[in-house]
C-alpha cells in the first residue's frame, strides 16, 4: 500500500476506535504507532513515542490552559458566579423570560472567567435552572439555556479550545483571545434576543416570576456583584492592555480568583480540593488527548493524507462558500461524535494545509472552527454540555427534555456562524486594532 493508502485506512481506524468510546488520545495514539511503523518501521515509531511527547508537552504557552481550568474550577466550587446572577435576574426581570436572559448573560460573565464550557453549564446549571423551573419555566427552555449558554466559555476569552488552537496553528493566543470576544458577545445578545422573542410570543414558556423588588432587595444583590467583574477585568484587561502575556494571565487570574473567594469567605478546603482535584482531572485528559494528536499529526505528514483532502476540496471549487460549507458539514457530523477538544485537535492538522493553500486568515478561521465547535457540545448523541447539566441536576431533568430544548440555540448558532462569515470584520477588528 502506498503511503496516502495507509494514511487514509488508519484515519478511518481512528474514527471507528472512537466510536466505540475507545479514549481518543489512545486512538490516536495508537494508530498513529502502528501506521508510521506500517510505512517505516518500529524503530522509527518508538523513536517518535520516546522524543515527541515531552519536547511538546513543555510548551510554555500550553501551562495557561491547565492555570485557566483551575481559575474557573475555583470560580465554580465557591459559586463565585451566584451573586452576579442575582443582580442580573434583577435587573432584567421585566423582560420576558427575563430569568433565562440573565442566565445567559450570568453565562458570558462566567465564561470570560473560567475559560472552559464545562465549567460553565455545571456552575450555572446549579444556579439557575432550578429557580427556572420552580418559577414554572418551560423544562425544554430552562435546560436548553444553560446548555448552549455554556458554550460561550469556548469563545468568549480566556478560552481553552482558543488556546490550543493558536498553540496548534502556531497563530498568536493574544490575537485569538482579542478576535473571540466580539463573536462571544453576539451569540449571547441573539440568545438573549431568541429567548425575548420567543417568551413575547408564547408567555407561558417563562410562567410567572415575580418582578417587584424591593430597595433592600436590589441593594443586597448588588453588594455581591463585584467578584466575577473584578476577576475579568484583571486577566482580560491586562491581557488587553499588554501588561502580561495570555500565559502568565492564568495564574495571575488563579491568584486574584484565590484572594477573592478568600475575602467572601468562601475558600474552604472542601471547595479548594475540589477545585484543584477537577483541575488535575481536566488537564490530565486534555494532555493526553495532546499527546495522542501529535502522534497523529506526524503520521498524517507522512502519509500526504492533508495535502490530498486540500486538493479533494479544491478539486471541487476553490470559492470561499464551499471551503466553508465543506469544512462545516465535517465539523457538524463528527461533532456529534467525538468532544469538542478530541474533534480541534482530530482535525486541525487535515484543515491547517487546506487554509493555507486558500490564503484564509486562520485567526478568522479559528473562531469560526470554535464556533462549529460549539454546536458540537449540545448535539445528540455526545452532546458534552448536556451530559454534564444532567450530571448536576439528577433526576430534575431528562436528556430528552435538555436535548429537546438546545434546538432553538442551535438554529441561532448557525445565524451567528452566517454573520461572522460575511462579515470577518466583526471578528478581525480588535486584533487587528490592538496589533497595529
Amino acid at each position: 500500500m502506498s503511503n496516502l493508502e495507509i494514511g487514509i485506512l488508519y484515519t478511518v481506524a481512528a474514527l471507528v476506535l472512537i466510536a466505540l468510546r475507545v479514549p481518543i488520545g489512545l486512538s490516536l495514539g495508537l494508530v498513529s504507532v502502528l501506521g508510521i511503523a506500517q510505512m517505516f518501521s518500529f524503530s522509527v515509531a518508538w523513536g517518535m513515542i520516546s522524543a515527541t511527547p515531552f519536547d511538546y508537552v513543555g510548551q510554555w504557552e500550553l501551562s495557561a490552559a491547565p492555570m485557566f481550568l483551575l481559575m474557573g474550577f475555583i470560580c465554580s466550587s465557591t459559586e463565585m458566579t451566584r451573586g452576579l446572577f442575582t443582580a442580573l435576574r434583577i435587573a432584567l426581570a421585566r423582560l420576558p423570560g427575563g430569568l433565562a436572559v440573565s442566565s445567559v448573560a450570568a453565562c458570558a460573565f462566567f465564561a470570560a472567567a473560567a475559560g472552559s464550557s464545562t465549567a460553565t453549564a455545571s456552575a450555572m446549571s446549579r444556579i439557575a435552572v432550578p429557580e427556572m423551573l420552580r418559577s414554572g419555566y418551560n423544562r425544554g427552555l430552562a435546560t436548553g439555556t444553560i446548555a448552549a449558554s455554556g458554550t460561550l466559555g469556548s469563545l468568549i476569552p480566556p478560552s481553552v479550545l482558543l488556546i490550543l488552537y493558536g498553540v496548534y496553528a502556531q497563530v498568536s493566543v493574544g490575537q485569538l483571545f482579542m478576535a473571540g470576544f466580539i463573536p462571544g458577545i453576539l451569540s449571547a445578545l441573539i440568545y438573549m434576543a431568541m429567548i425575548i422573542i420567543r417568551v413575547k410570543l408564547n408567555p407561558d414558556l417563562a410562567g410567572s416570576v415575580a418582578t417587584e423588588i424591593s430597595p433592600e432587595e436590589r441593594r443586597e444583590a448588588y453588594r455581591d456583584i463585584w467578584p466575577l467583574p473584578l476577576l475579568i477585568v484583571s486577566v482580560l484587561g491586562g491581557i488587553f492592555a499588554g501588561l502580561f502575556s495570555p500565559t502568565e494571565a492564568g495564574a495571575i487570574g488563579v491568584a486574584v480568583a484565590l484572594v477573592i473567594a478568600l475575602a467572601q469567605g468562601r475558600l474552604t478546603r472542601k471547595a479548594l480540593m475540589s477545585a484543584i482535584r477537577d483541575a488535575v482531572v481536566a488537564t490530565g485528559s486534555i494532555f493526553i488527548i495532546l499527546i495522542g494528536s501529535l502522534f497523529f499529526t506526524r503520521f498524517l505528514a507522512l502519509s500526504g493524507l492533508p495535502e490530498a483532502f486540500a486538493r479533494l476540496i479544491l478539486g471541487v471549487s476553490s470559492e470561499l462558500w464551499w471551503i466553508l460549507l465543506a469544512v462545516a458539514v465535517i465539523y457538524v457530523v463528527l461533532g456529534m461524535l467525538i468532544d469538542s477538544i478530541g474533534l480541534l485537535l482530530l482535525t486541525i492538522p487535515i484543515m491547517l494545509p487546506l487554509i493555507n493553500e486558500v490564503g484564509m486568515d486562520p485567526i478568522w478561521f479559528g473562531i469560526i472552527v470554535v464556533k462549529l465547535l460549539e454546536v458540537g457540545l449540545v448535539t445528540p448523541p455526545v452532546g458534552l454540555n448536556v451530559y454534564m447539566i444532567k450530571g448536576a441536576l439528577g433526576e430534575m431533568v431528562t436528556l430528552k427534555e435538555i436535548f429537546r430544548g438546545v434546538w432553538w440555540f442551535v438554529a441561532m448558532d448557525v445565524l451567528t456562524l452566517l454573520i461572522l462569515i460575511l462579515f470577518p470584520a466583526l471578528t478581525l477588528w480588535l486584533p487587528t486594532l490592538s496589533y497595529r
